[in-house]
């Protein structure tokens, strides 16, 4: 991979400026005008992610002791709070997880940003959804580990299976998230660890918020299980439909690889998760159906964000990103 993040990003608001302030030693952690913050929006999310970081690869300048900085951990639980609040305010709710997972089967045709890519995309609207990914793809199958250990039986088995395959079945070429950065490389984009970074929007970063969110916490292992599902469920015809769009444009087939990998592999995780994680999960613990159907509901409302703001900007003929791209 090439250089990851170098630098810590700029501010985006003044929650992101005090974390940022608080993660170079200069002020002490805080989160000023947090109540008027959007819970969706660039600022937050920002600083969310900032957070976050520490329990993944660091940041640069940052001690690693501060990744269980108790003053930290305490605004960062205000953030959370903001977030979590925000999506179960946006959801219905309920208790029919097999309704959920039904209704992700349902195909919709190919609308939004997808349908617009199908129709019109050119190359580079392609490689901007590529930086939108590469902060969730780089670090893909990572946040959903945090889940194995809070899991038992069937539940445990079949996501460590899942897992494994994520992370390349032992071949270090073959993990998803060093696909990905092959994937990076042969659209000409830069493909180290949050390289892109202060490219992408909130949107994008909310999505990869949600996962850590769920992953750090152990009362939202249910939450977690729903979103792993919901995204192994809705992967694979995705992938198909990402295909016939770069084999379109003529993509490098390092691009291609990365989704035809996905059809395959994830048609399978599909029912393992299904059946024998989320099934194994609420055969052990029925209690917990309403947090499966949370993570289920959550990951498509912001994937329905993310959706909204690539299809609007594109079809204004604009970039949607915060930064051009190299």
């Amino acid at each position: 991979m090439t250089t990851s993040l170098t630098a810590l990003p700029g501010a985006r608001g003044p929650v992101s400026a005090a974390i940022l302030g608080a993660l170079r030693g200069s002020a002490a952690p805080a989160a000023p005008g947090l109540d008027a913050a959007d819970p969706f929006g660039d600022d937050l999310h920002l600083a969310l992610h900032l957070c976050y970081e520490l329990h993944y690869r660091g940041l640069p300048g940052v001690a690693a002791e501060q990744e269980w900085d108790p003053k930290l951990l305490a605004v960062r639980a205000l953030l959370e709070s903001r977030f979590e609040s925000g999506l179960r305010d946006s959801l219905p709710g309920g208790t029919d997880v097999e309704a959920e997972f039904d209704a992700l089967l349902t195909e919709t045709g190919a609308a939004g940003a997808i349908g617009f890519l199908v129709a019109e995309g050119q190359w580079w609207h392609v490689r901007e959804l590529f930086a939108h990914r590469s902060v969730y793809h780089l670090k893909e199958a990572d946040p959903h580990a945090w889940a194995i250990p809070r899991l038992s039986g069937p539940a445990k088995a079949g996501l460590v299976a899942v897992e494994f395959d994520e992370f390349g079945g032992g071949h270090a070429d073959r993990v998803h998230a060093a696909l990905f950065a092959d994937l990076l490389a042969a659209a000409g984009l830069p493909n180290g660890y949050l390289a892109l970074l202060e490219h992408v929007p909130g949107p994008m970063l909310a999505l990869v918020n949600m996962m850590s969110m769920f992953g750090l916490h152990r009362a939202l292992r249910g939450a977690l299980v729903g979103h792993f599902a919901a995204a192994e469920i809705t992967t694979a015809p995705a992938a198909r439909r990402m295909d016939r769009i770069l084999r379109r444009l003529g993509a490098p087939d390092a691009c291609r690889f990365f989704y035809t990998e996905h059809i395959e592999a994830d048609a399978v995780h599909e029912q393992v998760m299904r059946h024998d994680v989320a099934g194994g999960l609420l055969a052990a613990e029925p209690e917990l159906a309403a947090d499966v159907v949370f993570g289920i509901q959550a990951t498509g409302l912001l994937e329905e964000y993310l959706d909204e703001h690539l299809a609007s900007c594109w079809q204004d003929g604009r970039s949607s990103l915060r930064q051009p791209l190299p």
